[in-house]
């Protein structure tokens, strides 16, 4: 088990840096946080063009066909910076749905779009508050028509098309491609407390829904590839949580109070210790996560639980702590502070809130358990 990432990944990961400092300090951020525009078009063209969107799509459907560990390094980068673009929702979900259970007429569709940044993609799972299940699952699809309403979907004012979790004429809980241009959806933008990862509801009234998968396989299906989305977004709260770190060891070097550096009082030391000691722990999950995602299916399950957890308790930790270690300015809207905060606590409730990851670590943990005594 080799639980680092080769040279070449290294390098890749160099790569995505350096565009990504230029393309998107946090002066782009904002630009979408207190703007009218939802998403930083021309960051995302920028990623496409560098084919960092295909970095897991198969070259047959025009992507890079890297792999899933690249794709991890990207994510961890695109964390550093918070970068305002829809690539959870269209490359580790709908393309994701794609690979695993498309068919594939609708594979050479939409990925040769999704990885060009043509077209941006959502999975359309919650219909409210709670914790998302099958039983939860309300939206019907009746004689090839879908009806029903989703909430929260990430990205799904701006996506082109959703895989939407649905239940089939049987009963059974399915998947459906449905194109969100057609006649008959309704698209309403959700508040957040982070504007720049924009959440819609997507109301659907006898819309044309084309099965995706084998019919009543929907939740078995979602469930393998929102393990394989954790994974990515727990590499991007791993890079959130690392530059929150960076920003209040650096302020804590430079802000001076009674004579000497603020990081130089035992307080903001056992402070900073402790986010060290949060995001080194996380990385280790995130790399146990990735490993899992690359070379071993069967421990994926509790791999990606473990890194969910991990990730989104240091993102938060950190996020947090940072603000109390810029103190009274950390708190005003001129520092970038708040920035990491609204990430944290928007990703803490993407793919489901950190209790429902916690809850599956549990009950994933115990199964495997039950499998080895018996």
């Amino acid at each position: 088990m080799n639980l680092d990432f080769s040279d070449e990944q290294k390098q890749l990961r160099d790569q995505v840096r350096r565009f990504l400092a230029e393309k998107c300090p946090p002066e782009a951020v904002r630009t979408i946080l207190e703007g009218d525009e939802r998403y930083d078009k021309s960051l995302y063209a920028g990623l496409a063009e560098m084919g960092l969107l295909g970095a897991a799509i198969p070259e047959e459907y025009g992507g890079v066909g890297l792999g899933q560990l690249e794709l991890c390094v990207v994510a961890e980068e695109l964390g550093r910076v918070l970068a305002p673009v829809p690539v959870s929702s269209s490359i580790y979900l709908a393309a994701e749905f794609l690979l695993l259970a498309g068919a594939d007429t609708q594979k050479a569709e939409w990925l040769p779009k999704l990885a060009s940044g043509e077209a941006i993609g959502t999975f359309a799972l919650s219909e409210g508050q709670g914790r998302a299940g099958p039983d939860k699952i309300a939206a019907s699809v009746k004689g090839g028509k879908l009806s029903g309403t989703k909430m929260p979907v990430a990205d799904g004012f701006d996506a082109d098309f959703a895989i939407v979790a649905a239940r089939d004429e049987a009963g059974k809980v399915s998947l459906y491609l449905v194109t969100l241009t057609d006649d008959g959806v309704t698209r309403d933008i959700l508040e957040t407390i982070d504007p720049t990862r924009g959440q819609a509801r997507l109301t659907f009234d006898k819309v044309p829904a084309e099965p995706l998968g084998a019919a009543g396989d929907g939740w078995h299906i979602a469930t393998q590839v929102m393990d394989r989305a954790a994974v990515l977004m727990a590499f991007e709260q791993l890079g959130g949580a690392d530059r929150a770190l960076e920003m209040a060891r650096d302020y804590a070097l430079e802000r001076m109070a009674f004579g000497r550096p603020i990081g130089s009082f035992q307080a903001i030391k056992h402070m900073l210790a402790d986010m060290y000691v949060s995001a080194t722990l996380a990385r280790s999950n995130c790399y146990y996560g990735a490993w899992a995602l690359g070379s071993s299916p069967a421990e994926l399950p509790v791999a990606a639980a473990t890194a969910r957890v991990s990730a989104t308790t240091a993102f938060q930790h950190c996020s947090k702590n940072n603000i109390q270690v810029h103190g009274g300015m950390g708190f005003t809207w001129a520092f970038d502070c708040h920035l990491f905060y609204r990430r944290s606590n928007a990703l803490a409730l993407a793919l489901g809130s950190l209790s429902t990851w916690e809850s599956e670590l549990i009950e994933r943990m115990g199964a495997g358990n039950a499998e080895t005594a018996a």
